[in-house]
């Protein structure tokens, strides 16, 4: 990643209704860049899927809080970090297989980290049990049109 152009840090309550605050956040910084259309929806998209993540696994039957930063390089890089203190992921690589899903009772189709990685160019996930979870979704934007 090249020089930092901008970066923006917030939280908010771990609210479903909030998945779309985040999206629109996002959306706003990115539109900054100059993205394609896709590149948008793709990287609103990842983040809506990482922030429900987070209300719905992270911090389950409780509330908390998500912390999201988002930063753009002069490379065109798009970096944003979702980060919960909920309950943590016990096996990432397992969380992270197409349909596994920790809530097999639940609506949840075990699809949200394979969303991220077809959107994104990179995601990585750290993880502590009983600390929470951090999501780093990397994109990186086509070259601007002259």
């Amino acid at each position: 990643m090249k020089k930092r152009e901008n970066i923006l840090e917030t939280k908010f309550p771990s609210l479903s209704r909030n998945e779309s605050l985040a999206r629109s956040l996002v959306s706003a910084f990115i539109m900054q860049s100059d993205p394609t259309v896709s590149e948008l929806s793709d990287i609103k998209c990842a983040v809506s899927e990482a922030v429900t993540n987070s209300i719905v696994h992270g911090y389950k039957e409780q509330s908390g809080t998500i912390y999201m930063r988002i930063e753009s390089s002069s490379d065109r890089i798009i970096k944003i970090e979702i980060r919960d203190k909920g309950c943590g992921i016990e096996n990432i690589e397992t969380a992270m297989q197409p349909l596994y899903t920790s809530d097999p009772e639940g609506e949840r189709s075990g699809m949200g980290f394979t969303v991220m990685e077809t959107f994104c160019d990179k995601v990585r996930v750290v993880s502590k049990k009983g600390k929470g979870t951090k999501v780093v979704l990397i994109k990186k934007l086509s070259p601007k049109e002259l």
